[in-house]
């Protein structure tokens, strides 16, 4: 079959490779109608190298039709058409039960110290291989897909894989009180969702983000934007009576623009061996955390901050004075899709689309086109907010 596969930093590339098989009885395989390039995979793309292998088949916002199940799968059979959650769990242990499925305890990658194992995501998260592939091998299936309509475009339920429930939680832990308001650093894909989740709720909005058309994508949807600039803070506490939101989600991660001293160490990191590079991920702060510290100096005392953007560094200096003194609450990890299932289902049938699934993709393209479009979404290209790519 045809994947998506990296090959070093900044470099993926179309190969075929080996069709995967069923290898254990709560097995499925999946034969991939679309599959996302999500923000995660620029992390991939350019500081978590150290912990991929070249040749890896990446991604992990799959969805598409079952065409094969292990003897251990009764809740699923050829035909079906099934969206795959990002992370893989079993749906019975400890931490399933309790509506942790990102910390599954019978996936757990403990030799790295990982939660659940996720699709696509380097050894950090098991060297499972990815969705962006014509198939896909899916543990755990009597448990994780999601079986969904038949008649209903892919992209009504692609987005159930990750960013859609990932928003969901990151606006859910953000616990901001009735009518009041939520500031969102970030909007690219979870962003977006996490500002129209927001205001669904009845929550006052804010989305903070530098690049004008994703802005523009926000504020059709309603939501106050606000360029991001050294004095966002200070803007935003001017906006809200002085005092600052009430909460906020962070949806940008170790990336953020802003940071240039991180931004070198990034740069070195490549340059060191694989083993020696990830010993100083593990032990060192190499997060660009200027949209986080901004976050922190935004939101109002007694609010809360809700992490959904990817933080690596093991050693991140964050300003425990400040967070302390104002009293912040803070919430995060990767999100637990499983759990929010059954709330996110009806909204995305809705003929009503609330919460605006169908507005959000803005480059469709076959797999081959995948290592151009990784460029220009790391580049923020040619208005490039989502990829949507159709194996």
């Amino acid at each position: 079959m045809k994947a998506l596969t990296w090959q070093g930093k900044r470099s993926v590339r179309v190969e075929e490779v080996p069709d995967p098989v069923i290898q254990e009885p709560s097995d499925a395989i999946i034969r991939i109608t679309s599959t996302a390039i999500c923000g995660s995979d620029l992390h991939l793309y350019e500081v978590l190298g150290p912990y991929m292998h070249k040749g890896d088949v990446i991604g992990h916002e799959p969805m598409g039709i079952v065409e094969e199940v292990g003897a251990g799968v009764t809740n699923l059979a050829k035909g079906d058409r099934v969206v795959v959650p990002f992370n893989i769990a079993c749906g019975q242990c400890f931490m399933c039960q309790r509506g942790l499925q990102s910390q599954c305890e019978t996936t757990q990658v403990r030799e790295k110290g990982s939660g659940a194992a996720l699709f696509g995501y380097s050894e950090m998260y098991g060297s499972v291989a990815g969705g962006q592939a014509e198939y896909l091998r899916v543990p755990h299936a009597d448990y994780g897909p999601i079986k969904v309509d038949k008649e209903l475009p892919d992209e009504r339920y692609l987005f159930l894989s990750d960013i859609l429930p990932t928003a969901w939680q990151a606006v859910k832990y953000a616990d901001a009180p009735d009518g009041g308001t939520l500031a969102v650093f970030g909007l690219g894909p979870v962003g977006q969702f996490s500002a129209r989740i927001g205001k669904h709720f009845g929550l006052r909005v804010i989305g903070v983000e530098p690049v004008p058309e994703r802005r523009a994508m926000a504020a059709r949807h309603g939501i106050d934007v606000l360029d991001y600039s050294k004095g966002v803070a200070d803007e935003l506490r001017e906006r809200t009576g002085g005092r600052g939101p009430d909460a906020v989600v962070d949806a940008v991660g170790m990336e953020a623009h802003g940071s240039p001293v991180t931004g070198f160490a990034h740069q070195a990191l490549a340059l060191l061996p694989d083993k020696l590079a990830q010993k100083a991920m593990e032990t060192a702060g190499v997060d660009r955390l200027a949209a986080l510290h901004a976050a922190i100096d935004s939101v109002r005392r007694g609010g809360t901050l809700s992490l959904s953007g990817v933080y690596g560094g093991m050693a991140s200096p964050m300003p425990l004075l400040t967070m302390f003194d104002k009293q912040i609450q803070l919430r995060m990890g990767q999100c637990n899709v499983r759990r929010w299932t059954d709330e996110l289902l009806p909204l995305v049938e809705d003929d009503a689309d609330p919460l605006g699934v169908t507005d959000l993709v803005t480059h469709r393209a076959g797999l081959a086109e995948a290592p151009a479009l990784y460029e220009k979404f790391q580049k923020k290209e040619d208005g490039c907010i989502k990829v949507v790519l159709q194996p």
